[in-house]
């Protein structure tokens, strides 16, 4: 018996939702790298109280646009259908969130961002091991030098205050949101932001136990709208939807484009220079990331 033919059309299809699919991750990493950008504006002592702001923020834009998109009917179906799955995205989306604060207190920063550099490796092994998805020796290679390029650029300044705790918290951040990814992925046809407003109303919730007041002023209540509802809350739009439809390997690959963006936007708008490791760094980042799109667009051409 023939084997079935996937038509021309039915294959182009398939090629523009992944193109689509990287556009949008690639998107979400680009809004979440002007975080930092973002935080140095606010002048608030408790980093609960940022914490608190910007989830709520974030859950009431994911919740208008849901409310926008579907309607009130299809926003409650939304929620009904995305199961236990969106519940564990939105879990992991809590706990990379609320721990990466935890971590700064025991911590240094290189540290974090080192020890997340392994999200594409872990997302991998995870989509292997648990659900056997193929990952191509190129992939592997570019992950690779993404951790390299991201082990340089914190090379500089590895020393400080480090504790096994802080370290354990910022691993713990790289593998809820490479579980986030893998789970993303797996249930491709589960639309996942309402996990992403359920994550957004967890950490809120988490934060609003630990901080000691909710008072800001006019100004930074402003600035905590944006970081909320544009740079957490369209981020998480963003990677819920395009994370659906590449590879969890591929999607958490472009998400390090992130580290690579923070330092240039911190150096831009505040006049923070970065390093010669950080320029080094992130341009092997950039290169390995440019590298590995093109030579799937152009894998994508010939297929």
């Amino acid at each position: 018996m023939p084997a079935p033919v996937v038509s021309t059309q039915t294959a182009r299809a398939g090629v523009r939702g992944e193109r689509i699919g990287a556009a949008m991750v690639l998107g979400s990493a680009i809004v979440w790298s002007f975080g930092g950008v973002l935080a140095r504006m606010l002048d608030i002592e408790d980093g609960w109280t940022v914490i608190f702001w910007r989830s709520l923020f974030a859950a009431l834009f994911l919740l208008a646009f849901m409310l926008l998109r579907d309607g009130v009917r299809g926003t409650r179906a939304l929620f009904a259908d995305m199961g236990m799955a969106g519940f564990a995205v939105g879990a992991c989306f809590a706990t990379a969130s609320t721990s990466f604060i935890l971590a700064l207190a025991y911590t240094t920063v290189a540290n974090v961002v080192l020890i997340q550099a392994s999200v594409p490796l872990i997302a991998a092994l995870l989509g292997w091991v648990l659900f056997g998805e193929r990952v191509g020796a190129a992939t592997w290679v570019a992950i690779a030098a993404v951790i390299c390029g991201v082990a340089i650029m914190v090379s500089g300044s590895l020393t400080g205050s480090v504790s096994p705790l802080g370290d354990a918290l910022a691993l713990l951040i790289a593998f809820a949101f490479a579980s986030a990814t893998v789970i993303t992925r797996r249930y491709s046809d589960v639309r996942m932001t309402p996990a992403g407003f359920t994550g957004a109303v967890l950490a809120a919730g988490a934060a609003a136990s630990q901080t000691s007041g909710f008072a800001v002023t006019a100004g930074e209540l402003g600035i905590l709208v944006v970081f909320g509802a544009l740079n957490f809350g369209l981020g998480l739009a963003l990677f819920v939807t395009g994370a659906r439809l590449i590879p969890s390997a591929l999607a958490a690959l472009l998400g390090t484009a992130e580290t690579v963006l923070q330092p240039l936007w911190v150096a831009i708008f505040h006049d923070e220079i970065p390093g010669e490791r950080t320029v080094v760094g992130g341009a092997i980042v950039l290169a390995a990331l440019l590298c590995h799109l093109g030579r799937e667009m152009w894998r994508q051409r010939r297929g």
